[in-house]
């Protein structure tokens, strides 16, 4: 089969991102001697500065990994909770029955930062500075900027001039955004990235003892100081059209830390695949391989009818259960085993028949409420001028800030075995106003809490959102085999699932699957403020044939046909016996893998 690009392959290490320079730092950690966990760190800290329309140091860290060491297949947990201030009274006192999707009041603890020195301090084995050096050079010396960065703030260039200066000083250089090709530098980021180095490595000590001092300068020094003051200097404008102050304070990033967890996993033949657990969406890739275990997916025609219909039925019965069910489960009681259980899907695959469903139909489990009330109680009437689009898979912004879908992706394996798979995401610069001292703004995940006490996602102060980021991993025969995953918001456990039966499925290689034409439905509540839904509406690319598309609308399907390449961004790494290798999303022509 024809491939836009061919599988890497090699035996000493591959690495592939959403963008090549990501790809190339890399590398650059691993040709240096550096691990897998010390190419993702760098790769990591590169994408913050050279996609910072979807990622950022004040976002979010969901990873999943394999330590060859420890012999362990883990989770990162780096989503930090809603502040202490955070409740929905002092939502609903503001006058707002969502979390506006943009500006101070959706700001969460930054994760990324403890997170990604996490890991290089337990699994690394290069310094600070070594894995910080390419973003910092590239922040101050300049990159060649995408086009989606400047189509990006053109979006909310009248927001950044009006009322956000900050964000302006930076992005909108001379009135204007950067020109698609033109170098462009973030010196302030820059610069305070490489105070942190020279201050953290002041103090002397061992590789880790840096690595520490460097946390606590985030979280309990000069930089949480700086986020605490300008959220409480100035309201700043936000979706609701309202000015407001923040609510995260210096003590919010103080009292928090990430941490490692057991994945949640479910075996589909001889792959073992594992996600995040219900903090994330992550577990409704696993529901949908739950109802489509034994239906014989692997005999459809990926193109066909009876594939696309199949697969979309069963997400949306796995995504109407996420609304029902997940949540921190800190706060929630999760009924995971139940969820994936053969005898409970058993019964929900009964409910996929040969027509569209149009309703939102989460299962019913003893001793759970499951309440949807929230999210069926939203308008989903939009004003398309308020919500321009920016192409699947990347942020929708309007005018005054909001935004959905977002994010990067990094898949890294070393000739040792080490795996690692990442989504990191939030703190994009359109979603709230730069912190000056700092060259870089705060995220907006609270935006997915439900402001209903009854939902297993309700807010309330101290509490992870839901969020969407949602790497992948699989075992095969009980060994380590992939790390994948994509971008998309709530697109990302739709497009993995494809990806992931097209390679253990049907037959096709890493490069093959994700070039393998794809759909998303949006039939569920959306996850992004205003957090509407589109019944039955399917999105399929351009290259699926007609009379698939006409068959579709035959069984009921609100059919969207897209551009040929516009759905998903996905990369993934393998590791099969010796051999390793490696496949990136050639839609929007930026993702790469690079390995030997």
């Amino acid at each position: 089969m024809f491939t836009t690009r061919p599988e890497i392959r090699g035996t000493f290490g591959v690495v592939a991102s959403t963008h090549w320079l990501g790809s190339a730092a890399g590398m650059r950690a691993l040709e240096r001697g550096g691990n897998a966990f010390d190419a993702a760190v760098t790769c990591g800290f590169t994408l913050q500065v050279v996609e910072p329309h979807l990622n950022g140091p004040g976002g979010d860290l969901p990873a999943l990994f394999y330590s060859r060491k420890t012999g362990k297949l883990q989770a990162l947990c780096a989503q930090g909770p809603s502040p202490a201030a955070m409740t929905m009274e002092a939502i609903r006192g503001l006058g707002l029955d969502l979390v506006p999707g943009s500006g101070f009041l959706p700001a969460v603890v930054p994760g990324a930062f403890d997170g990604w020195l996490r890991m290089l301090r337990d699994h690394g084995t290069m310094s600070l500075a070594e894995v910080l050096e390419p973003a910092i050079d590239y922040a101050v010396n300049g990159y060649p900027a995408v086009g989606r960065i400047a189509a990006t703030i053109n979006t909310v260039k009248e927001l950044f001039e009006t009322e956000w200066p900050t964000s302006a000083a930076i992005y909108l250089k001379n009135g204007e955004p950067p020109a698609p090709g033109s170098l462009f530098a973030n010196p302030k980021m820059g610069e305070t990235y490489a105070r942190i180095v020279k201050e953290a490595e002041a103090g002397g000590g061992s590789r880790e003892a840096v690595i520490d001092r460097a946390r606590d300068i985030w979280y309990r020094g000069w930089v949480a100081e700086a986020i605490d003051a300008y959220f409480h200097a100035a309201p700043m404008m936000d979706v609701s059209g309202k000015r407001h102050l923040g609510l995260l304070t210096a003590d919010d990033l103080a009292g928090w830390e990430s941490h490692y967890e057991e994945p949640a996993t479910y075996q589909w033949g001889r792959y073992t695949v594992a996600k995040c657990g219900p903090w994330s969406q992550g577990p409704s890739m696993l529901q949908q391989l739950a109802l489509l275990d034994g239906m014989g997916v692997g005999d459809m025609d990926p193109k066909g009818p009876d594939f696309v219909h199949t697969v979309v039925e069963a997400i949306k019965l796995a995504m109407a259960d996420r609304e029902a069910f997940y949540g921190d489960p800190d706060f929630a009681d999760v009924p995971m085993q139940t969820l994936l259980s053969p005898e409970y899907n058993a019964e929900r695959r009964k409910l996929i028949t040969g027509e569209a469903s149009m309703d939102l139909r989460p299962g019913t489990i003893d001793g759970y409420l499951g309440s949807i009330d929230a999210a069926l109680g939203v308008d989903v009437a939009l004003d398309p001028r308020e919500m321009e689009r920016m192409g699947i898979g990347e942020p929708t912004v309007s005018k005054s800030g909001a935004m959905k879908g977002d994010t990067v992706h990094i898949d890294v394996i070393d000739k040792d075995g080490n795996m690692f798979s990442a989504t990191p995401s939030g703190g994009w610069l359109q979603s709230s106003p730069i912190i000056p001292e700092l060259g870089f703004c705060m995220g907006n995940r609270a935006q997915m809490f439900w402001l209903d006490e009854r939902s297993p996602s309700a807010l309330g102060p101290k509490r992870r959102p839901r969020t969407t980021l949602s790497p992948s991993f699989a075992l095969r025969d009980g060994e380590p085999y992939m790390a994948f995953g994509t971008p998309g918001g709530d697109q990302q456990d739709q497009w993995q699932t494809l990806m992931f039966l097209h390679h253990a499925e049907h037959g096709m290689n890493l490069q093959e699957s994700i070039d393998c034409p794809a759909f998303h439905s949006e039939h569920f509540p959306s996850s992004f403020w205003p957090r509407g839904r589109k019944p039955g509406k399917l999105v399929l690319e351009g290259r699926f044939p007609e009379a698939t598309v006409k068959e579709l609308q035959r069984r009921g399907h609100d059919v969207q046909v897209g551009e040929d390449w516009s759905e998903g961004r996905l990369s993934a790494a393998v590791k099969d016996g010796r051999m390793l290798k490696a496949g990136a999303n050639p839609r929007g022509m930026q993702g790469y893998a690079i390995g030997r």
